[in-house]
Order: C-alpha cells, then structure tokens, then sequence
C-alpha cells in the first residue's frame, strides 16, 4: 500500500509540475516559436530612445548613473534613469525605468527594497489611480520611506500594452506581457508641506506616461512589432 501510494503521489506532483510549466509557456509564448530575447531587446531599444527628455514644464536637469549590480537585480535589459526639473516651479524629481521581462520586472519593489536599505516606511504602500492627459489613466502604487531626516515620496507602476497597471500578485498579472516598462518616479518631500510631493509628482505623471507612450505608437513598424 505504501509503494502504491508513493506511486500515486510522484504521478500527482508530475501532472502539477508538468501543468503549470505548460501554462507558463503558452502565457509566455514559449511554445510559439516566437524569438521572445529579440522582442524585448527591441522593447528595451524603444525606451532607451523614445522615453521623453521634455514634457510641458518639465525637462531633464541631468542623466543619473544606475549601478550595474542594481540593474541586473533588476533584470534590466535596458533603462533610463533621469533627474528632472520644472522650468517654473524649479521642482524636481527622479524617474527610473527598465525593461525587463515579466519575471523580473515583479520583483525587487520599493517596498521591499527601502526598508533593506536602512529605510523606515512612512506612509504604507497604496494603489492610486491617475487621470491622465489622454483621457485614459493609470494604475500606480506610492508610499513614503524615511532615512535620518529624510522622507522620499515613491512612485511605481508597470507598464506593458499601452496600460499602466499596480497588480495585486505581479507575478501572475504580468505573465502574457512580452516585456514589461517597470517605472518608479521618487522626490524627495522632506522640506514640502504635506500633500505637495505627491501633488507634483501626479501631475508630471499624467503628463509623462501619455506622452511616452503616444512615442511608441509613433515608432516605426519594424518597432511596433516589439509592443
């Protein structure tokens, strides 16, 4: 009975493992034949040349260095990471974009990563939604993180399909995208009155994404074939 049993068990665990590997590739498109490394180079190439240096009031103040261990963490085939001011209220913020594949644009989030860092959260992680300038909006999360004095105002959201979601389980959501933009938007909030950091930053979002991804849909068709 026991020998049966232990039969029984191994064909179970086999028919689960074997499942949900043939799940995950049809949701990848594994078994389509498709060069999946090549879409996401292409995808990576799109956002490296496309993602916007002006935005109405906003332009970028300088190119910020990422370091190579936070960007293979990240899983990151391509990024951009950006300081930028507004030319009439002198504001000014951060945003960091890569483009990875599903698996590992789902992992290593702020609020994961902050407070592994020596961050305390401040205010807890929270979905919001963005009204954005093309009369669609945007899913993000944001939250604040404290450092000796400091308190940083943290944007992220995801990108993928011409929509911008904050998932539940990221992992799973994320799984039929081809690639994935991974984007964080952080200002530092320490010297401004409650509610005005993430003011600013909600702003220069609804501007930002609309206009980045108005760019993709202009993009060639030999890039279009990446979206």
């Amino acid at each position: 009975m026991r020998a049966f049993n232990g039969i029984v068990t191994a064909i179970v665990a086999a028919l689960v493992v074997g499942g949900a590997t043939y799940l995950h590739g049809r949701m990848t498109e594994r078994w389509t034949g498709r060069n999946v490394a090549a879409e996401l180079q292409q995808a990576a190439e799109q956002l490296e040349r496309h993602f916007p240096v002006h935005c109405g009031e906003w332009e970028v103040a300088e190119e910020l260095e990422s370091s190579p261990e936070e960007l293979e963490r990240a899983g990151a085939v391509g990024h951009i990471s950006r300081a930028y001011i507004n030319r009439k209220s002198k504001a000014r913020l951060s945003v960091f974009v890569v483009c990875a594949t599903p698996h590992d644009a789902s992992g290593h989030t702020p609020d994961r990563c902050y407070p592994g860092a020596g961050f305390e959260i401040g205010e807890t992680e929270h979905r919001q939604t963005i009204p954005l300038d093309n009369g669609r909006s945007a899913e993000v999360f944001t939250g604040t993180f404290r450092k000796s004095g400091q308190t940083l105002r943290v944007f992220w959201t995801y990108g993928f399909d011409g929509r911008w979601v904050a998932p539940q389980i990221a992992r799973i959501e994320l799984a039929p995208a081809k690639a994935v933009y991974k984007l964080y938007m952080i200002m530092d909030e320490t010297p401004l009155p409650p509610g005005v950091g993430s003011k600013v930053c909600t702003e220069f979002m609804s501007l930002l994404l609309p206009q980045f991804d108005a760019a993709l849909q202009e993009a060639s068709p030999s890039e279009q074939r990446a979206l």
